[in-house]
């Protein structure tokens, strides 16, 4: 029987998934925001954004990080961590050139300026989805990919 090792980095991945969900929970976007329907989505998805812990779809996720003009990206970008951190460790982003355009969607939210609590959570998803990527040998996302997500979200090269 063959027992495979224990992957630490994997460990604190799942971890800070967690700390996402728990830290965004019940985030919505601002009452008034609002996006060109010929080109993002109409009301109806729009209210989904306004509704708290409501699943999206993986379309309306994709438009909604990919939108660059939102009133306010960082009241949208804080209403989707957990799925959407969930949907790039599995892959199934599907960005037009890249993952540097999820790390653009980070900067433009300017996430490091969020509150501690936020902030902290989602640095803690960047490390530990860069460690995960370099240590997992079953990584779905290769590591030069995630590299560069992280550096365009955080601004740095360094961890």
């Amino acid at each position: 029987m063959h027992i495979a090792p224990p992957r630490p980095a994997r460990h604190r991945l799942v971890a800070a998934l967690e700390n996402l969900s728990v830290t965004f929970r019940g985030m919505t976007a601002h009452p008034d925001e609002r996006n060109c329907a010929c080109h993002w989505g109409g009301p109806e998805e729009l209210r989904l954004l306004k509704t708290p812990d409501v699943e999206l779809e993986p379309d309306l996720l994709r438009r909604t990080w990919q939108a660059i003009d939102w009133t306010d990206h960082a009241a949208v970008l804080r209403r989707i961590p957990p799925q959407f951190a969930t949907v790039l460790v599995a892959g199934r982003t599907e960005p037009l050139f890249g993952l540097e355009e999820v790390g653009y969607s980070f900067a433009r939210g300017r996430w490091q300026q969020w509150p501690g609590e936020q902030a902290d959570s989602v640095r803690e998803f960047l490390r530990a989805r860069w460690v995960q990527s370099l240590t997992d040998p079953d990584a779905v996302v290769p590591a030069h990919q995630v590299f560069v997500m992280c550096a365009e979200a955080s601004g740095t090269l360094g961890p």
